[in-house]
């Protein structure tokens, strides 16, 4: 699915889509050290020129999709509907008003929402949770896995770091 997307690797990140559900699911456990190390330094205000969000927006969207996708697998096990909806992120970012949270607190969330991920995930895999996304189509647990850290773990601190890099020129 992402690789189809993406390529295999990644083409922006290098990302490899054959790693294995635990092995994305440690990804992700390890997205808020990642994401805490960037942004040691950091406001969460910074602004790219290429970019629409700032890096707190950017910790915010990742905490909102990481519970939105356990929210889903929890949902698909415990009540058998397996139908879900996609959701639009720059309609959530301006909902939720990202740019306005504090930086603290996004980073707060973020490792709250990353473990129960990893929960959600990893009972979801002892089940083989199957899902239809809306657009994605057929999502199993092993999909999510990957897709969630391809995003998180890569494509999202990835931006970060070039917002950075920017800001620090």
């Amino acid at each position: 699915m992402g690789a189809d997307l993406y390529g295999q690797p990644c083409r922006a990140c290098a990302f490899d889509w054959r790693l294995t559900p635990s092995e994305a699911v440690a990804l992700v456990r390890d997205v808020p050290a990642r994401f805490n190390a960037a942004l040691s330094e950091a406001t969460g205000q910074e602004r790219h020129p290429d970019l629409v969000w700032t890096p707190c927006a950017y910790v915010s969207h990742v905490t909102d999709n990481l519970r939105t996708w356990a929210e889903r697998l929890v949902s698909a096990r415990a009540t058998g509907e397996t139908d879900v909806p996609g959701y639009d992120p720059d309609v959530m970012a301006r909902v939720r008003n990202y740019d306005q949270i504090a930086l603290a607190g996004a980073r707060w969330s973020l490792d709250w929402a990353a473990r129960e991920w990893a929960e959600a995930v990893e009972e979801s895999l002892k089940t083989n949770v199957v899902m239809h996304h809306a657009t994605r189509g057929l999502q199993c647990a092993a999909d999510v896995a990957r897709n969630n850290a391809h995003d998180a773990h890569h494509h999202h601190l990835y931006d970060v770091e070039r917002i950075l890099a920017d800001a620090s020129t």
